[in-house]
């Protein structure tokens, strides 16, 4: 009697350490994959704020060569503004996905003035920006990485059920823009 009560301690107390390791194992991953998420957010912000900082110079040096649409130029600086005022991821996703439009209609109408393209200036600006674009690239799709292997774990059962008690949600993905695969029109 005295052995089978023993025993019967023994497995709960087994049961107890491995639904603790458990637990534990399991929160730990849930704030390693969060921060992950965040990190990753990080660079994308970092790699916007480049490109950010690089457009004004691209723009001043285009403006000293040509004239554009003011509305191009008008749409660019006030997504800049509403990027730089974001406070949220989401609502940084949204100011960049704007930008997107307007910086696509920027470069269409740099590519119908050739002389544009010979300055020194546009070309090292030029460079320089798409070295940051393809920057952009890696840190979104490294963001969606994180996200997606974040949100594989909060929506997985059974620590989805965990995620909950805890608080732990799944994150957005950085998408493209509505209507980014067509190419955008300009009109002279």
């Amino acid at each position: 009697m005295f052995m089978k009560g023993r025993t019967t301690l023994f497995v709960i107390i087994g049961v107890l350490a491995f639904a603790l390791l458990w637990l534990g194992s399991n929160y730990n991953g849930f704030v390693s994959g969060s921060e992950a998420v965040d990190n990753a957010w990080a660079q994308v912000e970092t790699q916007y704020q480049r490109r950010f900082d690089l457009v004004p110079n691209l723009v001043e040096t285009v403006k000293g060569a040509a004239r554009f649409e003011q509305e191009t130029f008008t749409e660019v600086t006030q997504a800049r503004t509403q990027w730089q005022s974001a406070g949220t991821p989401d609502a940084k996703i949204a100011a960049a996905q704007g930008f997107e439009s307007a910086f696509a209609r920027l470069l269409v109408t740099f590519e119908n003035y050739p002389q544009l393209k010979a300055t020194e200036a546009y070309r090292d600006l030029l460079t320089q920006l798409e070295g940051t674009e393809n920057r952009i690239a890696v840190a979104r799709r490294d963001f969606n990485e994180a996200a997606r292997a974040y949100n594989v774990r909060v929506k997985r059962f059974p620590s989805n059920l965990l995620a909950r008690l805890f608080g732990f949600e799944p994150r957005v993905f950085f998408e493209a823009a509505e209507g980014a695969e067509t190419a955008p029109a300009i009109d002279f």
